[in-house]
């Protein structure tokens, strides 16, 4: 940082720019206003430290021009005359901060350190402020409405903090984004976020997951394997459907969060983590701990700071600034168009699986259509999703039909525990054919978790097939 001190003192101008140039600083010295007013003009400065009375000048007119020339400039005032009205006068200048003399070299580099803080804090802010007003959103979350902009501010003011947070909103909210935020805006941003779908992995293999294991656990841990929370080690870890977690593992995951350490299955001592949890819950966790389904000791530890996603359709004026977001992401660069009839038509439609069937509905229209050309109805929405009922689920058209053949009659009739399986049976089929075999994404498809389809396909027979 090029720093210019200025003091008609010629022992500070040496000591304290001596100190400043061994934390590493550049320092240009003056010791007369008409000296530091050509500094200030010949060169780029970060920091001004100026004391207030010069033999030709007066401080704050050193403040006032290296301002107009830097306005992202740190001032520290330094002064022999101390009084409340030279210190107000500095800091409406723009002054960071006051000292009086005699103060010790080290008192400054501490003021320094505080002042860069300061300004760093300012410039997020601003470029915060920014972000707000560019497109209404706050990191990757989008939406100015009075109920997200209450998220926002409760995400600044915990993010850096060590607080266990819970997330709570129906599916399709942005839980896993407001996990990031979290994480980007901590002091643990250098470290990994790692997230993890407590429904998507099958009840016997959650453990391991979590914890890892040691060679020689059980059959096949042909070697040391680290979980979740070591992978996590100095950031996050994201636990989402922490609803779906099995009373053995609640209670496992307690001691975790009590005593900062985890045991891998088969090890004989536990291993230190240092890790933030924010988990999420698609239920009210309140009311599957009074039920008895969730432990009530667990929810205490994990409601440390709760955050509340409210639904698209608590929130249809954010619709606009969501579909053009979802256009940018997914439109690669290309132009498209949506007339305002139909931005009203998205408005007004049941968004059941929110912002996430929004996006899903946005990318399969941008699919659809040439580049420059306009976004139609028929490919964002479904016959009967305006006006209160519920569209069907995004992405259904591009599933293959089960047969090209008309109907030649009515269906014949049976058992109905058999026509639901083949109903089941099909459903799956067709959306593992759309998604190329993925269960993770044809269960988003499906609108079930990746658990529910595995079971499923269990019952159905279907794992047998393959």
């Amino acid at each position: 940082m090029k720093i210019l001190l200025v003091d008609d003192e010629k022992s500070i101008r040496i000591t304290l720019g001596d100190a400043l140039e061994e934390a590493g600083h550049e320092v240009l010295r003056a010791g007369t206003s008409a000296q530091a007013m050509g500094l200030v003009e010949a060169e780029s400065l970060d920091c001004l430290i100026t004391d207030l009375r010069l033999p030709d000048g007066d401080g704050l007119e050193i403040l006032n021009a290296a301002r107009r020339k830097s306005a992202g400039l740190i001032a520290l005032v330094i002064t022999g005359h101390g009084s409340v009205d030279s210190a107000v006068k500095a800091m409406q200048a723009g002054a960071f901060d006051y000292l009086q003399k005699p103060f010790l070299d080290d008192e400054v580099l501490v003021r320094l350190d505080r002042c860069l803080e300061l300004r760093r804090l300012r410039t997020e802010n601003e470029k915060l402020k920014a972000e707000l007003g560019e497109r209404g959103g706050f990191e990757d979350l989008v939406g100015s409405a009075p109920a997200m902009q209450a998220v926002y501010r409760l995400i600044e003011r915990v993010a850096d903090s060590e607080a266990t947070v819970l997330v709570t909103g129906a599916s399709g909210t942005g839980k896993e984004l407001v996990a990031r935020a979290l994480h980007t805006r901590s002091r643990r941003r250098a470290a990994p976020f790692v997230a993890l779908g407590c429904a998507a992995v099958p009840e016997n293999l959650l453990e391991d997951e979590l914890f890892g294991h040691v060679k020689g656990a059980f059959t096949g841990a042909n070697h040391d394997r680290k979980g979740l929370f070591e992978e996590a080690r100095g950031g996050s870890l994201f636990l989402d459907d922490i609803d779906d977690l099995k009373p053995e593992l609640q209670g496992k995951l307690l001691r975790v969060l009590q005593e900062r350490q985890i045991r891998r299955v088969g090890a004989d001592k536990p291993t230190e983590v240092d890790v933030r949890v924010v988990a999420a819950t698609k239920t009210d966790l309140a009311a599957l701990a009074k039920a008895g389904r969730f432990r009530e000791d667990l929810y205490y530890r994990l409601n440390v700071v709760a955050v509340a996603l409210p639904a698209l359709a608590e929130r249809a004026a954010d619709i606009p600034a969501l579909v053009g977001h979802f256009i940018r992401r997914h439109g690669g660069g290309r132009e498209y168009h949506i007339v305002p009839e139909t931005m009203k038509m998205l408005a007004a439609a049941a968004w059941p699986g929110n912002v996430r069937e929004l996006e899903n509905a946005v990318c399969r229209a941008v699919a659809l259509t040439p580049e420059g050309g306009e976004l139609k109805p028929e490919d964002l929405l479904r016959p009967g999703a305006v006006g209160g009922d519920r569209p069907p689920a995004v992405g259904a058209q591009e599933l293959p039909t089960p047969s090209s053949q008309p109907s030649t009659g009515p269906a014949p009739v049976g058992p109905i525990a058999e026509a639901v399986a083949a109903a089941e049976r099909e459903a799956i089929r067709r959306a593992l054919a759309a998604t190329g075999d993925s269960r993770t994404e044809a269960a988003k498809l499906l609108d079930i978790s990746r658990k529910t389809l595995w079971e499923k396909m269990t019952k159905l027979g279907m794992n047998a097939e393959e």
